[in-house]
């Protein structure tokens, strides 16, 4: 079998394994508060989200295309197909370990610094897109900022609406509805982050010689849909965990407020085909909404956790990714 068809079927498994995990390492997010609140159990809730994530995988392309031609240009990419494999590998690794210790890190930061690193260490930097790779980049730290604004608003007006009502029928009323605002942020969630590993596919099968166009075939979505859909039914307990319950303590009203507030910026940067860091949204809403009820009752320590993740997902996934892909062209 020839070499370069080897490693484009290897990327294809990877890229669907990463998919996979992704289902459980972020989706976890899109569901914690309905969890949290107990507006569903955890089982409905993972069938809700999985069904709902497989829904958003099949109705967009755009932001996969990003994928493609943003960070790299897939025409002329040296050594693609090791490139694309390392940086697999290396968010992979990198998804995995901070899931272990039950940390909210960024498949999206992870994927696409595991690109930029491979590349890097394959071409020089010369080999970065720099306006699409600045273009992602600036969506990945503007949208938890936004999150964390529409977050702190909408509660607090939520806040002023509801502040006659009895609160025990508000938080029931609340409750219920966090069943829909549940399935709406999962179906979002597989609008954006599903699409990343169709555009890594993408990358992959043009490195490969095996497609011309950035186009994403109807093979590539249907499997990055399953692969997603089967990723959320596994759960992410520790993400759910820490998403729904370390943050801070979370009312119906508050998990409906920052179930809303994420949606909106996660599905407005699918509509302009950007990736965005589902995790960073929907954690920067929660810290909105928990700033805006009470700024003593947020758990600082856990945000600051956080952030020192966020802050260091990028370069140590591209530093992983490089030392992978050096490793990588030893074989290859």
């Amino acid at each position: 079998m020839d070499t370069l068809f080897l490693i484009t079927i290897l990327i294809v498994i990877f890229a669907l394994a990463f998919d996979f995990i992704n289902g459980f390492h972020d989706t976890a997010n899109a569901i914690a508060t309905a969890v949290s609140t107990k507006a569903l159990t955890p089982r409905r809730a993972i069938i809700l989200a999985a069904f709902m994530n497989f829904l958003g995988a099949m109705t967009f392309t755009g932001v996969a295309k990003t994928i493609t031609k943003d960070i790299v240009d897939p025409f002329m990419l040296e050594n693609g197909s090791v490139v694309i494999l390392a940086a697999l590998i290396a968010a992979i690794f990198w998804n995995l370990l901070t899931w272990y210790y039950g940390i909210p890190s960024s498949s999206s930061h992870a994927i696409i610094g595991s690109i930029a690193g491979a590349a890097i260490a394959a071409a020089g930097f010369q080999a970065l897109n720099y306006n699409g790779f600045f273009k992602i980049l600036q969506a990945l730290i503007v949208s938890p900022l936004l999150a964390f604004a529409i977050g702190f608003i909408v509660y607090s007006i939520f806040k002023v609406v509801f502040k006659n009502n009895n609160l025990a029928k508000t938080n029931r009323n609340f409750r219920t509805f966090q069943i829909f605002t549940a399935a709406l942020q999962s179906y979002t969630h597989g609008t954006n982050d599903a699409q990343k590993a169709m555009g890594i596919i993408t990358l992959a099968l043009i490195a490969g010689n095996q497609q011309q166009t950035t186009e994403i075939q109807p093979w590539v979505q249907i499997s990055c849909a399953l692969a997603m859909g089967l990723g959320t039914s596994v759960g992410g307990w520790k993400i759910i965990k820490t998403v729904g319950g370390k943050i801070m303590k979370i009312r119906p009203v508050n998990g409906v407020a920052a179930d809303l507030s994420s949606t909106m910026i996660i599905f407005t940067a699918t509509l302009i085909h950007l990736p965005v860091s589902t995790t960073h949204v929907i954690s920067s809403s929660i810290l909105g909404v928990g700033t805006s009820h009470r700024v003593k009752g947020v758990k600082w320590d856990t945000a600051q956790r956080m952030l020192v993740t966020w802050v260091i997902t990028l370069p140590v996934s591209a530093t992983i990714a490089a030392i992978c892909y050096y490793t990588l062209n030893i074989f290859f």
